[in-house]
């Protein structure tokens, strides 16, 4: 099967940065789509950016300007460089992989996540 293993969060003062890493693992063919989702308490769980095999990107309009993902296909890595960080930006981080093809079967893509990574920012 398919892990994401994510790390890179933390406790950082507002104004300041962090870099949010994920690798995805198993036995991939090709991976689609990765991306970055985050969840506060008691709220939904929110897409922060993603950023396709081709290298688009989209943001939340809440991290424009201030956040960067980046992706290295041959790792089936992905990066959120994060920076001005804002107490609001504080929630659990997760990593997602989108229309991930495995060998044994590459004809139904499938989507996987990580376990969640978290992100305080003190202000």
């Amino acid at each position: 099967q398919v892990q994401l293993v994510e790390s890179g969060g933390g406790l950082v003062q507002a104004g300041g940065s962090l870099r949010l890493s994920c690798a995805a693992s198993g036995s991939i063919f090709s991976i689609d789509a990765m991306g970055w989702y985050r969840q506060a308490p008691g709220k939904q769980r929110e897409l922060v950016a993603v950023i396709t095999s081709g290298g688009s990107t989209n943001y939340a309009d809440s991290v424009k300007g201030r956040f960067t993902i980046s992706r290295d296909n041959a790792k089936n890595a992905v990066y959120l460089r994060m920076s001005s960080l804002k107490p609001e930006d504080t929630a659990v981080y997760y990593c997602n992989a989108h229309g991930v093809l495995i060998i044994r079967d590459i004809s139904r893509p499938r989507d996987y996540w990580g376990q969640g990574t978290q992100v305080t920012v003190s202000s």
